[in-house]
């Protein structure tokens, strides 16, 4: 029975989850004000939420600069999008096959993926291993690679979700109607695992997009720089205001360094780089639960 302490209850928690949703997106709102503030107001006053003084000037260099600020946006989604599907279509793979309760040697290699999540062989190694051996170093590997294999978590999660949501009855029943191991996975495990495929997709996406020490690591401003995703060319804004300039006179950009919005500049590009996120979250959001949730039970 629906009781007055519940009612009170649900007040409560009602209250304290929109003090949550405002303190998470506050900071988003201060961002995009900041963008819009005119850069001499922000260096003096710093930034709010009402500036004194609107301006849309870190918006026209960020037009004037697309050359640049274009490539880098259209090497982020490439990445994101290659990298994304790569990555499910490696992850849903290996963990369905450690989903199996007959897999030959299978505690061995669930151990061993798991032992990844609290050893690894460190940032020498692997840059040794990727430019050395993988050599791709100044390429766009350099900001895929990295990220396939770096995802036990992701594994575990798919893995405790083909275990405790999948019946092994369906795939049986698909294998004495002929179906082959292939044919199994993909058309009858893959259409009842959408809520942890969105899942994951998502939290890769994010990686991918939101990486930048991969081509801190891997590129260089010679030979690679044409390869910067939008991470990194604002990480290198927040190094050196004058490395959009500098690049621009490289690649035939037009831009007047004298009054440099270099303060607001910089939370344009953020907001720039970080609305394809917000704007696709809310078409998996309704996944996104059940998949953490289903993916984290024990199996």
């Amino acid at each position: 029975m629906y009781t007055r302490q519940d009612k009170i209850a649900e007040r409560i928690a009602h209250v304290v989850l929109a003090l949550a949703s405002a303190l998470a997106l506050l900071p988003f709102l201060l961002l995009v004000m900041a963008s819009f503030t005119d850069n001499s107001v922000a260096v003096v006053e710093g930034y709010r939420f009402f500036p004194k003084k609107y301006s849309l000037e870190a918006y026209a260099y960020i037009l004037q600069e697309w050359t640049t600020i274009g490539r880098a946006y259209g090497v982020t989604i490439f990445v994101t999008v290659a990298g994304t599907a790569v990555s499910l279509c490696i992850s849903s793979m290996l963990a369905y096959v450690l989903s199996r309760r007959d897999l030959p040697g299978g505690r061995i290699l669930n151990f061993l993926v798991v032992f990844t999540m609290l050893f690894n062989g460190g940032i020498v190694s692997s840059y040794f291993l990727y430019t050395n051996v993988f050599h791709i170093k100044n390429t766009i590997f350099a900001l895929l690679v990295p990220g396939l294999l770096m995802g036990a978590f992701n594994l575990v999660l798919m893995r405790n979700y083909f275990t405790t949501n999948i019946p092994e009855a369906l795939t049986e029943a698909a294998r004495i109607d002929g179906a082959s191991e292939w044919t199994a996975f993909a058309r009858v495990v893959m259409p009842l695992s959408m809520p942890i495929l969105a899942t994951i997709g998502l939290m890769t996406a994010i990686g991918y997009w939101n990486d930048w020490t991969n081509g801190l690591y891997y590129l260089d401003d010679r030979n690679g720089s044409h390869l910067y995703s939008i991470q990194n060319v604002l990480n290198r804004m927040n190094e050196n205001i004058s490395f959009l300039a500098n690049n621009s006179s490289q690649m035939g950009g037009v831009m007047q360094t004298g009054n440099l919005p270099t303060t607001t500049m910089r939370m344009a590009i953020a907001v720039v780089g970080i609305l394809p996120i917000l704007a696709a979250y809310p078409f998996f959001q309704k996944y996104f639960v059940k998949g953490i949730i289903i993916g984290s039970v024990k199996g």
